[in-house]
């Protein structure tokens, strides 16, 4: 059985060997230590890793809390601060943990479980569809959330796509993600949301849904592919 794989992302060296060195003490593989945004979405890209630890003042313009926002892995929250502010903007991504520094090995520990558990927690197929109400044309129309096969990021809109319908929504793709995602949608690609109870088949990068065939990207692939429950 493969180890768990960890991104750390820190931005003090010594901090950083630390958590490495006790990770992997703990049976876990770290794939990649990273101080900045950039050079994590591209350890993500090609390490596909299970957790993230975040650091929330890291290298570069864009700090933790910011990167988690484009994260489809669990992650935990590494930091010196737990100001007001912070903590809000932290708790407003969703974190699996929040350790303050300094911390002891094993709170890091029962937090990477934790990340580690929440991963493996499959799309719950009881949850009821909900009435959803979208524009088109000059009519506010009634759609149930089951009846949607994807979302398609286009600019700062959004296609949703039916069995036979297609409307443009006036919001990002990520603002779609947050009303949809409980209701068991989830990302295959940078730029694509689907409904995961209307998977027909996946082969090779694309994922086929009600006869609409979406691509999936590297770095999404293997959260879908751990979605499924192979017999």
């Amino acid at each position: 059985m493969s180890k768990p794989s960890i991104l750390v992302v820190e931005d003090e060296p010594l901090i950083a060997d630390d958590i490495s060195e006790t990770l992997e003490a703990h049976g876990y593989q770290v794939c990649a230590i990273v101080d900045e945004a950039s050079d994590a979405l591209e350890a993500i890209q090609q390490y596909a890793p299970d957790l993230a630890l975040l650091d929330i003042n890291i290298e570069g313009s864009v700090d933790g809390i910011d990167l988690a926002r484009q994260l489809t892995i669990p992650f935990v929250f590494l930091t010196s601060y737990y100001d007001k502010d912070t903590l809000k903007r932290a708790g407003s991504v969703n974190p699996s943990g929040y350790l303050v520094k300094p911390f002891q090995d094993t709170d890091l520990i029962a937090n990477v479980e934790l990340g580690l558990k929440r991963k493996k927690v499959k799309v719950n197929l009881l949850t009821a569809p909900e009435k959803l109400f979208v524009k088109k044309d000059q009519e506010i129309v009634a759609l149930m959330s089951d009846h949607i096969l994807y979302a398609e990021a286009y600019d700062n809109y959004t296609n949703i796509y039916t069995t036979d319908n297609k409307y443009i929504i006036s919001h990002t793709l990520k603002k779609v993600e947050e009303k949809l995602q409980h209701l068991g949608f989830f990302r295959v690609h940078r730029s694509y949301l689907i409904n995961f109870e209307a998977i027909d088949s996946i082969a090779e990068n694309y994922v086929f849904l009600k006869g609409h065939k979406v691509q999936i990207s590297k770095t999404f692939r293997k959260d879908l592919m751990d979605r499924l429950t192979m017999i």
